[in-house]
């Protein structure tokens, strides 16, 4: 039997802010913050190297109004607003990405993680091996045949058994 295709699908959002709270005060020489960029890059270059997924995307909330805080008025309504020395380096993430040649998927009607999860699923369908890459436990909920979980922050793989 052939071996399935492998899609890592990483968190975008999640990992970029688990980066930018993993390493602080990192700057450049003109003081201009670079920890979340670096945090994640060097996130993405260690799953390349350990993984070596067929094929990758990282998808990112599009930062407005989506179907879900339409629907619910206090959907989110406790969260604080991105940090400004992290939201300025999300445009140098972009660039890095683009240096990787990884897609980056966004939508601006839906979640990151709705479209995700869909994305997920929808791969599977069509014969892939799925990996969600991420530290959010909501997406356990996927985990099954075809689809698992690596938890970037704990560098675990998580199938059904594991969950």
């Amino acid at each position: 039997m052939a071996k399935k295709p492998t899609l890592f699908i990483i968190d975008g959002s999640n990992n970029l802010y688990r980066a930018y709270y993993a390493i602080r005060n990192l700057t450049n020489s003109s003081g201009f913050a670079t920890n979340a960029v670096y945090g994640f890059t060097q996130m993405l270059r260690k799953l390349l190297k350990d993984h070596k997924p067929d094929n990758i995307a990282v998808a990112f909330d599009a930062g407005q109004e989506t179907a879900r805080s339409t629907q619910f008025a206090d959907y989110k309504k406790d969260r604080k607003p991105m940090p400004d020395d992290l939201s300025v380096q999300i445009p140098l993430l972009y660039e890095v990405l683009e240096g990787f040649r990884i897609p980056i998927i966004r939508s601006s009607e839906w979640e990151a993680d709705d479209f995700i999860g869909s994305l997920a699923c929808a791969a599977r369908d069509r014969g892939y091996q799925v990996v969600i890459a991420t530290s959010d436990k909501d997406f356990f909920q996927l985990v099954g045949e075809g689809i698992s979980f690596y938890h970037t922050g704990r560098e675990v793989m998580y199938d059904a058994k594991n969950v």
